[in-house]
């Protein structure tokens, strides 16, 4: 399988990511990383539900991000074209970070960044990554560099 069809996910700036001057608000930006990674996961072939789990579900391991960033570096209108490009990488047994990196017609226009811990969701104590996460950050960490487009 190759990494660009799961580590770099297109999209175009629709009129409704944008604010009332017209460019993308910037709390879209955090928006579009968490909807990049779960598209990562699920066109890597790792359903929501492996992932994310139903309330009440066994085992139950919740990946919650404990911190995130965002740099902007170029305005973003309706109808600009976006390339995303995760880089994940495993910090630890329990915990893993993911840098988007966003761009448009080739430029860098912002970068995004979020740390997930995973976490038991009855005691809430740190827990190893589930499986298929690591099974992704394996694959990830073997891409040989996903380019922006």
């Amino acid at each position: 399988m190759n990494p660009e069809s799961w580590l770099l996910l297109c999209r175009t700036v629709r009129f409704g990511d944008t604010d009332a001057a017209g460019v993308m608000h910037f709390p879209q930006l955090l928006h579009w990383c968490h909807e990049a990674y779960e598209e990562s996961l699920e066109r890597f072939g790792i359903p929501a539900a492996e992932v994310f789990p139903r309330p009440g579900s066994k085992p139950a391991i919740a990946l919650p991000i404990v911190h995130c960033s965002a740099d902007f570096y170029k305005p973003l209108a309706c109808g600009d074209p976006l390339a995303i490009a995760l880089e994940p990488r495993r910090l630890d047994p329990s915990c893993f970070e993911i840098t988007y990196r966003f761009s448009s017609d080739g430029t860098a226009v912002a970068q995004g960044f979020t740390r997930h811990l995973a976490i038991s969701t009855g005691e809430r104590e740190r827990r190893e990554l589930p499986g298929a996460i690591n099974r992704w950050l394996e694959a990830s960490a073997l891409k040989g560099g996903v380019q922006p487009l």
